[in-house]
């Protein structure tokens, strides 16, 4: 790719955005697979993580926002969970509506579960992979999932 032409760039990043739209949706198929037998799917499971790798409880709009989703799809998946006693509400001391979502201990074991059956899944699936090139290509995502938020401006 030439990065002095930018129509050659811009096939070219056309050309990825299609691959990763076919990755998606294998990934969710996967994922669906993977956690099927745990009362979970790829969006639960993607949920669970959200909650997870946040450094303190969060109301649904800032879990569907570090996922790049919107709020609405969000709350209805959180709201399930909620149901099922996979996820609870807690008060949160900065809104009084904005309720934060924390794992109950079934949510917290139904991760730990996934996380058991996702790591010799990805480690088969990175075998033969070279380091730097998945560096490289994580760097490339991040670059243009930044541009993107950036265009959206504040939501």
């Amino acid at each position: 790719m030439n990065e002095s032409d930018p129509a050659l760039a811009g096939e070219g990043v056309t050309a990825l955005i299609l691959e990763i739209f076919r990755l998606n949706g294998r990934l969710l198929a996967a994922g669906d697979r993977l956690v099927a037998g745990l009362g979970l799917s790829s969006a639960r499971w993607q949920v669970l993580g959200a909650i997870a790798l946040a450094d303190t409880p969060q109301p649904v709009a800032h879990l569907a926002r570090s996922m790049g989703l919107n709020r609405q799809g969000v709350q209805r998946i959180v709201n399930e969970m909620v149901d099922e006693d996979i996820l609870a509400f807690r008060d949160n001391p900065h809104h009084r509506r904005a309720r934060l979502v924390v794992m109950t201990s079934r949510g917290k074991t139904a991760y730990e579960a996934a996380g058991r059956r996702q790591k010799p899944w990805v480690d088969a699936l990175a075998q033969g992979l070279a380091t730097e090139d998945v560096a490289a290509c994580l760097r490339l995502i991040g670059t243009l999932r930044q541009r993107l938020e950036a265009d959206a401006g504040p939501e």
